[in-house]
């Protein structure tokens, strides 16, 4: 069997396990924000605070987590690590239902509904700290994809990414509107379907030759953070995806909280409008990262998608009505090629004995962003409806993920721009003959 004949049955097999993921994690997306408000005795303030706080409690986790796992990937190899992360996360969306029946009595005393967020707080932990699905998955393509197919391979996983949060939320908003309890359950049972095909049809990709001792000086978040030190190009990188992770949780974490407040969208029309982003998603990611970034060039492409991402945000938070974040979303969906050739430009930088520690690194500064961004955007909603402000700033949190990619467009500049120098130094000037 060649080479490449074995490589796609194994993309295909991560494909399928990252739709699942994907797909179990977005089906409460649309009801959390409320579930977590309905503990708060439905204030709208202090529901988005603790929201907040609680988004932060699953990213502590996650940084803490994610460089473990990703060193563990490297010394036992993905398979068993993505076992794990998917066993988390069928706990955590038990315990999170069995915590929702609470609300769903509709009689719940004080008590009850401050031991139901403690509930919701034990599943989050639980979660975050085996949520190692994507750095895993990132360090799989690496090991079977070659360098020059890496991003079409991450474009994949964005695919995957993008139909997961297709049918997650559109599913999640529908379920929701029946039971709070629903969209738990069938997470629950998304995950544990997703569990029961890795364990056995999920093949194993990083050969033994690849494989190293596991280090604490690199699974804990601190020293593997260290290691990015002997990588120059992805050092200067990981400072503008730290930025770039820190927009996205800043505009994820308030996505329903505003769409529900500023233009009185239900939690079913919140499905859908993640839905269709998740289509324009799978478009991009699978048909047109493959074909944009091999002729732009990783870094290019980079560039370009941050721009567009930046022109994307302004518009969401500048929008009066609500239809027009349907005009908005398809233009959204090409500034995310930049991730897939972040990935790309990253894993040509590394050897192929520590792609899964580098890829825990950046999902640990993935969840690292993950612990300020929902208090910065959940916090400066709750300020902007607690106080009487206009109604268009209830979108301050666009407003911050744009300046907050600004700066991240800074930063891969000025690393991209030293990088091409440290390959290219200039040459040394003539001696003069006088």
């Amino acid at each position: 069997m060649s080479a490449t004949t074995a490589r796609e049955p194994a993309i295909k097999f991560i494909f399928v396990t990252m739709v699942l993921s994907v797909l179990g994690f977005g089906l409460f997306i649309p009801v959390l924000p409320g579930v977590v408000k309905g503990f708060q005795h439905g204030d709208e303030a202090a529901g988005s605070h603790m929201y907040g706080v609680l988004v932060g409690v699953y990213a502590a986790l996650q940084f803490v987590g994610s460089p473990i796992l990703g060193a563990l990937s490297d010394r036992f190899g993905r398979r068993r690590v993505i076992l794990i992360a998917l066993a988390g996360s069928s706990i955590d969306y038990v315990i999170m239902a069995l915590a929702a029946s609470v609300l769903v009595s509709g009689n719940a005393t004080s008590a009850a509904l401050a031991t139901g967020m403690a509930w919701l707080f034990v599943a989050r932990v639980i979660s975050g700290f085996t949520a190692g699905v994507m750095a895993t998955a990132n360090a799989y393509v690496a090991d079977v994809m070659p360098p020059d197919k890496r991003a079409h391979g991450f474009g994949i996983l964005g695919a995957a990414f993008g139909i997961g949060f297709i049918i997650g939320p559109l599913l999640g908003g529908f379920l929701g509107g029946i039971s709070l309890q629903l969209p738990f359950w069938f997470a629950a049972g998304c995950s544990a379907l997703n569990w029961i095909y890795g364990y056995f049809v999920l093949p194993e990709s990083l050969k033994p030759e690849n494989r190293r001792a596991f280090e604490w000086k690199r699974a804990n978040p601190i020293g593997a953070l260290k290691v990015l030190g002997r990588f120059p190009a992805v050092r200067g990188v990981a400072d503008a995806y730290f930025m770039l992770m820190l927009s996205q949780t800043v505009l994820y974490s308030t996505w329903v909280l505003c769409m529900q407040y500023r233009y009185h969208w239900t939690t079913g029309q919140v499905g859908t409008s993640l839905g269709i982003a998740g289509v324009m998603s799978a478009i991009v990611q699978a048909t047109l990262v493959k074909k944009i970034v091999p002729r732009l060039g990783d870094s290019r492409a980079v560039v370009t998608g941050l721009c567009i991402t930046i022109f994307a945000l302004l518009c969401y938070g500048l929008a009066p009505e609500g239809w027009m974040i349907y005009l908005i979303i398809p233009i959204g969906a090409f500034g995310g090629m930049a991730g897939p050739a972040v990935q790309s430009y990253i894993t040509k930088h590394v050897p192929a004995n520590e792609q899964g520690a580098v890829q825990g690194i950046f999902g640990g500064l993935a969840s690292l962003a993950g612990i300020p961004g929902p208090l910065i955007g959940t916090w400066s909603f709750g300020w902007a409806v607690g106080h009487g402000m206009p109604a268009w700033l209830a979108g301050i949190a666009f407003f911050e993920g744009a300046l907050i990619v600004t700066i991240a467009l800074m930063l891969v500049i000025r690393t991209f721009a030293a990088d091409a120098t440290r390959a290219h130094p200039a040459a040394p000037a003539a001696e003069s003959t006088v």
